[in-house]
C-alpha cells in the first residue's frame, strides 16, 4: 500500500500530466475547434495535451563550481576506486537442520596497497571472523586471504585475486611533516553506506590511543572529518590525495561521530605492512630480556626498567646485563635498571617497545643502565623477535 501511495503522489506532483482530447470532446468549445481544424479527419493515433503545473519552480542553471569544490571532487574520483568494502563472516551450524551457514559478523573499510592485491584494513575489522570478503569499487566481490596481522598496531593485510586492471593502489604520503589545520579527507563505508566521503581538518597530532590488545599506539592523527562505525580501516587523505593515515577509532559517548576521530599515521603503516606481507607478523628488534612489572618494581628503583630475566644467548646476555636476584636473606634486589635507550627515557614496557621500533634488527643501540647506584652506558646489537622465539 505504501508503494501505491508513493506512485500516486509522484504522479500528482510531476511537472505536468496528460489529458486525452477525446475525453473533452463533449464540450462545445472543444468540438467547434476540432471541427474547424478538420471535420473529416480520422485520427490514426491518440493525441495528448501537456498541462503545465503552475506550482513547478523554474530550475536555476549552475553558474559555477568553486575551485575548492572542484579539487575535492577530483580527489574523490581519483581515490574512490582504491577504497573497498570488507565483510567478515562466521560459520554457524543450524541447531535444527544441522546445515552449515555463513552469517555476516561485521563490516568495515579498507584500501588497495599494491597491484598484487594486498588490502590494508584494521585488525579489529576482521577480528573474530572465520573468513572475509572484499568488495571493490566496481561492485565485484572477492574472497580474501589473511596475510598478516598486527593487533598491537590495529593493522591487518588481506589479499585478493583480482584483475590488475581493478587494482588501483593509493599514493602513499608521509605523516611526520603534517601540520594541524591541514585539510583531511576520509573515504569509507559508514553504517554500510559505501563510497562515502567526509571532510575536515587535522585537529591535533601526537595523540595516544590503545590498540585492541591494550598496547599504546602513539603519534596518532586526530581529525574532525566524520568517522563512524564502518569507516574503520579506510584511508585518511591529504589534499593531494595521498594516504596519510588509516582511520581506526572515534571518541564518542554515543558511538556515532562526535568530531573526534583517530587515524594510525602512515609512517607507522609504512614499516608495519611490509613485515606483514613478508613474514605474516611484525619482526621487532628486541634486547632479549623481560621486565619486572611496574607494580612489583615500585619502591625498588627511582625510575627506569628493572630487568627480570635475560634470554640465554640474546643481545642482553652478550652485553653482560644482569637481572633481578635474591640476596642471602631472600630479598629481591635489582640487577640492572635501564634508564634510557639512545637518550630516550623509558619508564614502562610501552616506552621500551616504541623506542626500539625506530631501529632494525642488527643495528646497535646505547643503553643507559644503573647498577648499584652508578650509571654506565652499554652498547647492544639488536636481534629479531623471530630469532629468540
Amino acid at each position: 500500500m505504501k508503494i501505491y501511495h508513493l506512485i500516486l503522489a509522484a504522479g500528482l506532483l510531476a511537472g505536468g500530466y496528460f489529458i486525452r482530447k477525446g475525453l473533452v470532446e463533449n464540450k462545445a468549445e472543444t468540438a467547434t475547434t476540432e471541427a474547424s481544424a478538420d471535420e473529416t479527419a480520422t485520427p490514426t493515433s491518440e493525441t495528448y495535451t501537456t498541462v503545465k503545473d503552475s506550482r513547478a519552480q523554474n530550475i536555476a542553471p549552475v553558474t559555477r563550481v568553486f575551485d575548492s569544490e572542484a579539487a575535492t571532487i577530483e580527489l574523490f574520483e581519483k581515490a574512490v576506486p582504491s577504497v573497498c568494502f570488507i565483510t567478515t563472516l562466521n560459520v554457524r551450524q543450524d541447531y535444527w537442520s544441522r546445515n552449515i551457514e555463513e552469517q555476516p559478523s561485521g563490516t568495515g573499510s579498507g584500501f588497495i596497497w599494491d597491484k598484487e592485491g594486498h588490502i590494508i584494513t584494521n585488525f579489529h575489522v576482521i577480528q573474530g571472523g572465520d573468513r572475509a570478503t572484499v568488495t571493490l569499487a566496481d561492485r565485484k566481490t572477492y574472497d580474501a586471504e589473511i596475510v598478516g596481522v598486527a593487533p598491537e598496531k590495529d593493522l591487518a593485510v588481506l589479499k585478493i585475486k583480482a584483475p590488475a586492471s581493478s587494482l588501483k593502489p593509493l599514493p602513499v604520503g608521509t605523516s611526520h611533516d603534517l601540520k594541524v589545520g591541514q585539510y583531511a579527507f576520509a573515504i569509507g563505508n559508514p553504517f554500510g553506506l559505501d563510497q562515502t566521503l567526509t571532510t575536515g581538518v587535522i585537529s591535533a597530532l601526537g595523540r595516544e590511543i590503545k590498540s585492541v590488545n591494550g598496547r599504546a599506539i602513539r603519534d596518532v592523527i586526530q581529525t574532525d572529518a566524520a568517522i563512524n562505525p564502518g569507516n574503520s580501516g579506510g584511508p585518511l587523505l591529504d589534499s593531494s590525495g595521498r594516504l596519510i593515515g588509516v582511520n581506526t577509532q572515534i571518541y564518542s559517548p554515543s558511538g556515532a561521530s562526535a568530531g573526534i576521530g583517530f587515524s594510525i599515521p602512515v609512517d607507522e603503516v609504512n614499516w608495519v605492512v611490509p613485515d606483514l606481507i613478508k613474514y605474516g607478523e611484525v619482526r621487532r628488534p628486541v634486547l632479549g630480556l623481560s621486565l619486572l612489572p611496574g607494580y612489583y618494581a615500585k619502591g625498588m628503583s627511582d625510575g627506569g626498567l628493572i630487568i627480570a630475566e635475560i634470554v640465554k644467548g640474546g643481545p642482553a646476555a652478550k652485553a653482560g646485563l644482569k637481572a633481578i636476584s635474591q640476596d642471602r636473606g631472600g630479598r629481591w634486589v635489582p640487577g640492572d635498571v635501564i634508564k634510557s635507550i639512545n637518550g630516550v627515557k623509558v619508564e614502562d614496557y610501552n616506552d621500551l617497545v616504541l623506542a626500539l621500533e625506530k631501529y632494525q634488527p642488527g643495528q646497535k643501540v646505547k643503553l643507559s643502565v644503573e647498577r648499584d647506584g652508578s650509571i654506565r652506558t652499554v652498547e647492544i646489537v639488536l636481534a629479531s623477535s623471530a630469532e629468540l622465539k
